[in-house]
């Protein structure tokens, strides 16, 4: 079964490990979530269970969504959230209005987190993809940072240079969805509903985050979870 939970973001701090050495880790407030919808491939074509997180006023919220959640005998959620799952077996495993809090990662050692990095605007490409720019001379006027010519990504037609897709030019920076792989759980407060990993997560605190266990692991995690 997939194991997943929505959460927040609530900060990064530092974990002493029993040999005195600290690393940084990032503390999540990991749901609880309800499960509000059950889809399974006879009826949908395809099994996911649907997470909702976080109560809300109902004036806050909108008539279908307040009557979806009702469906699931659950006050109004925030957010809410589906998470595929390989067949129709896993997703009989969840009922309507069934709680899930960090206790389910007990027994996952790597997790994947999911969210929205932060948002930075508009950027140049030095900004945005380390570019280092064009000569500092004083024969360069006023074009230090300009990404330089581009005509030679351009299409071989015949009618001119027509740009490749997915060349590295200024633009948005920031504000997408991110995926951290491989995170290690460092330790759980079932009872606070806290979940701490190691190293960095997408967003800024407060930020909506999707915790699943590891999907694909990096090969030295891979090794270190066949041998356990």
């Amino acid at each position: 079964m997939n194991t997943a939970i929505i959460g927040r973001k609530i900060g990064m701090t530092r974990w002493f490990l029993d040999d005195g050495r600290n690393i940084p880790v990032t503390v999540i407030s990991a749901g609880p979530c309800f499960v509000t919808q059950v889809k399974t491939n006879a009826k949908d074509g395809y099994s996911a269970v649907q997470l909702a997180y976080e109560d809300v006023k109902p004036r806050r919220s909108s008539m279908p969504v307040i009557g979806h959640d009702a469906k699931a005998g659950v006050a109004p959620k925030r957010v809410h959230s589906e998470i595929r799952l390989a067949n129709d077996a896993e997703a009989e495993a969840f009922t309507l209005g069934q709680m899930i809090d960090a206790s389910t990662f007990s027994n996952v050692k790597f997790v994947d987190v999911i969210g929205t990095s932060k948002g930075k605007g508009f950027a140049g490409v030095m900004k945005a993809y380390r570019f280092k720019g064009l000569c500092a001379s004083h024969g360069t006027e006023r074009k230090h940072r300009s990404p330089g010519s581009i005509g030679s990504h351009g299409t071989d037609r015949g009618h001119g240079a027509k740009i490749k897709k997915g060349k590295k030019m200024p633009g948005r920076l920031g504000n997408e969805r991110v995926t951290t792989r491989s995170l290690d759980v460092i330790s759980i407060d079932a009872e606070k509903n806290l979940l701490i990993v190691k190293g960095a997560v997408p967003g800024a605190n407060s930020g909506y985050l999707t915790v699943r266990a590891a999907i694909r692991l990096y090969k030295p995690k891979a090794r270190l979870q066949a041998k356990a």
